[in-house]
């Protein structure tokens, strides 16, 4: 069940999608509170969520925040977004995110 508010979503294709989500997850596990259900990976973020989703094939990460704001989705796209940016630094992977909102109705 989703509240309503905002989503960003963004597909990074990357043959490395099982290495670089459990990369993520690993490091910032030391901060937050990571519950993975499968291929997914999802923690709450300050007053937002975030999720790592590996691709069925593993060719891709697609990374979701989400939140009631766009303050507080810019936020989670932030922090899913610096990190695998970084860690993905020789691979050249760049996140770029598109947004959409889900209100009730």
């Amino acid at each position: 069940m989703t509240a309503p508010g905002l989503t960003g979503s963004a597909r990074v294709v990357t043959p490395k999608a099982d290495r670089y989500a459990k990369q993520l997850v690993s490091h910032l596990g030391r901060k937050l509170e990571f519950r993975t259900e499968g291929a997914t990976s999802t923690a709450a973020i300050g007053t937002g969520t975030g999720q790592i989703v590996i691709a069925d094939d593993a060719s891709a990460l697609t990374l979701i925040a989400r939140g009631d704001d766009s303050e507080t989705v810019a936020r989670v796209e932030h922090v899913l977004a610096s990190h695998l940016e970084r860690f993905a630094q020789r691979d050249e992977l760049a996140v770029e995110w598109n947004r959409s909102s889900s209100g009730a109705g």
